[in-house]
């Protein structure tokens, strides 16, 4: 994770004068555990990152001024001003390069809005890579990951993408070093979204009250479990802190994940704060047969089969 990186084939390209197009990955926590507040206002983090199947493209094409439309899930309902993330990228990375951030940004969303899947995260990463190609700034996945850092805890993640280990309050990354295995996934979601902040005071207060369950530690058990390649021994590891917060505050997600038990799946979990939940499944068809069982159940909006890891956001 520390080579540099230029667009495919175009290592001394100074810019691109055609679109450029880039596909990025929402992500799954595979262990999530929430230590305590910090002074910063975040909680300390110790996680395992998993980037699935389930992608958002973004277009970046040359521009007099920075622009953004959008297409698919959460069309009309974000705000396409440069509080939006993807704004805020763009004007991030054209700051550390000292470029003018003019660019013409399209963004077709499949990753739901607020489901826990790290969905604007994913778009700010997007942002990053596709403007780094289009500005030709040159900079290595490692100094995107940096700028990434400030934008949000997850966003350096979806730099790289694969499975990662995740620590402070989840941007420091280091790659999980295991045998390439193929993890399939239902991803079933939800009606609406959870707010992350949210979800992070309502476990503080289950943890105050006494009513939160016990934090997860370590991350040695799931960190083995990858390297064994046996998907019963992974979902015996699958764990999540923030999962008591989502309960409380959408308790039908009990519903789902009972469902997607009895529908035979091997675990199941609320990906991180929710309210999106994921069940590991043996294979890519008993995948379909637990998304199948779950959509006819009606638990919840759709449910998509995904694998994973994938690489993080790269330019088509």
């Amino acid at each position: 994770m520390t080579e540099a990186w230029r667009p495919d084939g175009e290592d001394e390209r100074r810019g691109a004068s055609g679109p450029v197009k880039v596909r990025v990955p929402a992500k799954v926590n595979l262990h999530l555990g929430v230590g305590p507040l910090r002074r910063d206002g975040y909680h300390e983090l110790n996680t395992v990152y998993h980037a699935i199947s389930i992608y958002d493209e973004l277009t970046a094409r040359r521009g007099d001024t920075l622009t953004l439309t959008m297409e698919g899930e959460g069309a009309g309902e974000l705000a396409l001003d440069d509080s939006n993330l993807v704004m805020r990228a763009a004007h991030a990375l054209a700051g550390y390069a000292g470029v003018l951030p003019h660019a013409r940004l399209h963004l077709r969303k499949q990753i739901p809005l607020a489901g826990g899947l790290a969905g604007g995260s994913a778009d700010a990463a997007a942002t990053l890579v596709a403007c780094d190609a289009l500005w030709g700034t040159g900079l290595t996945r490692d100094e995107l990951a940096g700028i990434a850092a400030d934008l949000g805890s997850d966003v350096p993640f979806l730099i790289h993408g694969g499975t990662a280990l995740g620590t402070g309050r989840g941007e420091a990354v280091s790659p999980v070093l295991a045998r390439p295995t193929s993890w399939y996934w239902v991803v079933a979601i939800a009606d609406g979204g959870l707010s992350t902040p949210a979800a992070y005071r309502e476990l503080d207060r289950l943890r105050e009250a006494g009513t939160a369950g016990p934090p997860l530690g370590a991350t040695d058990a799931l960190l083995a479990a990858l390297r064994q390649r046996d998907p019963r021994v992974l979902a015996a590891t699958l764990g999540n802190d923030l999962q008591d917060a989502a309960l409380a505050m959408r308790p039908a997600l009990a519903e789902t994940l009972k469902a997607g038990e009895a529908a035979g799946a091997l675990a199941g979990i609320v990906s991180g704060s929710g309210p999106t939940c994921v069940f590991l499944a043996e294979n890519g068809a008993h995948a379909e047969r637990i998304a199948s069982e779950l959509t006819a159940t009606e638990v919840c909006r759709e449910a998509r089969v995904a694998h994973g890891p994938v690489a993080g956001a790269r330019v088509n």
